[in-house]
């Protein structure tokens, strides 16, 4: 894990703290709302996955304020409510991208790239992030 963290936070220009964390909350979010089958697959193969998710899947999901909170009513949630919770983390939206495209990447290297393909897929409005 510690090489993905080192990745994210020297190509995005993020502290190593707010990488893992963002990090996790990333596979913690895939792991949630993407097929079962490819996510398990692609958590499986990036070292120290496991760990990270249960570390921070929690993090910044309690409703996410009022935003949070109306978004999820109205059926908003999902990639949008994972982006208000890095951006409450205090992430920009080009720090987000680069986020997510590094954590793809990575996971593409490590989970191959069809197995990746399949957890983008399934997440409605995904791939239009990465």
């Amino acid at each position: 894990m510690n090489e993905l963290v080192t990745r994210v936070a020297e190509n995005v220009g993020i502290e190593p703290a707010m990488a893992e964390k963002a990090v996790g909350m990333i596979l913690g979010f895939l792991q949630r709302e993407a097929a079962d089958g490819p996510v398990a697959q692609m958590i499986e193969a990036i070292p120290g996955a496991s760990e990270l998710i249960a570390q921070y899947n929690g993090e910044g999901t309690g409703g996410g304020g009022l935003l949070g909170g109306l978004m999820s009513a109205i059926g908003g949630g999902g990639v949008m409510a994972l982006g208000q919770q890095l951006m409450s983390q205090g992430l920009g939206m080009g720090e987000i991208t680069g986020l997510a495209k590094e954590t793809i990447a990575f996971a593409k290297e490590k989970a191959g790239a069809d197995v990746v393909d399949e957890v983008v897929a399934s997440v409605p409005g995904l791939s239009q992030f990465v």
